[in-house]
């Protein structure tokens, strides 16, 4: 069981509407986030071939724990654990367990952080060992996809401009972009609103104001864009068995563009 005060704010918004942030409470979602971003980093030089999936779930709690945070997935609607793991095929929502990663996997990880009563969000997709041209390809095309959204994430602008953005890049490249999984604004709960697809048509959806927080978060596949829930009841795997990618940040609407808040540097 979760503490009381950790499990009402593990709850969505009670309206759906969108929060601003002050410049104060932008400082304390950072914080979040640079703990999110310090774990990635963190799991990054334990992903190699040989490795359970379990045992990066270990580390990765034990290291928000050590910074005096919370992860964030944890108990949330009933995640079984602290991050998402997701290799090859599975587009999100992995459960960590035995399973020992292989040479060539490609490994997304995405995980959230609460500290302080804010939240941070961040995933990136790794290689494990030396992979194919193919893989290769599609963690540098979604990866760049992120910051291409991300050079939208301007205030004046529309989130139909991010997600255009995206979508274009990405299909530009021969891939393709989840339709049933999307962005979000994050504050004071794990998700909020906006939601910010990786499709749609510039100039549409709400605008973005200063003192908005969203996570921006291509999750894009080799092949098809449909997907299917496997019975654990999570995990997220393309309908096609092709491979998908993931990368995400956590970003606040400034008078001066985008500011990444799950960077390192």
């Amino acid at each position: 069981m979760l503490p009381a005060f950790i499990s009402s704010l593990l709850l969505t918004p009670p309206i759906e509407m969108i929060i601003l942030k002050s410049k104060q409470e932008i400082k304390l979602i950072e914080k979040a986030c640079r703990i999110a971003a310090e774990a990635l980093e963190m799991l990054a030089s334990l992903i190699r071939p040989g490795i359970k999936t379990k045992e990066l779930e270990e580390y990765a709690e034990a290291f928000i724990k050590a910074k005096g945070a919370f992860p964030a997935f944890k108990g949330y609607r009933g995640f079984p654990a602290s991050i998402c793991v997701s290799i090859n095929n599975q587009v999100v929502h992995g459960i960590p367990s035995q399973r020992v990663i292989e040479e060539g996997d490609i490994v997304s990880i995405d995980l959230g952080v609460l500290y302080e009563g804010y939240y941070g969000d961040a995933a990136r997709t790794y290689a494990a060992g030396k992979i194919g041209e193919l893989q290769r390809k599609l963690l540098e095309v979604a990866e760049r996809a992120l910051y291409i959204g991300i050079e939208k994430a301007r205030a004046g602008n529309r989130i139909g401009d991010i997600s255009a953005a995206i979508q274009s890049y990405v299909e530009s490249n021969g891939f393709s972009v989840v339709r049933n999984f999307v962005g979000h604004g994050v504050g004071k709960f794990l998700h909020e609103e906006p939601q910010v697809p990786n499709f749609g048509k510039p100039g549409k959806g709400p605008r973005l104001k200063e003192g908005m927080t969203i996570a921006i978060e291509p999750m894009v596949n080799t092949g098809s864009p449909d997907v299917m829930v496997l019975d654990d009841g999570w995990t997220v795997v393309t309908a096609d068995g092709g491979y998908s990618a993931h990368f995400e940040h956590t970003v606040a609407i400034t008078k001066n563009g985008a500011e990444i808040l799950t960077k390192l540097n």
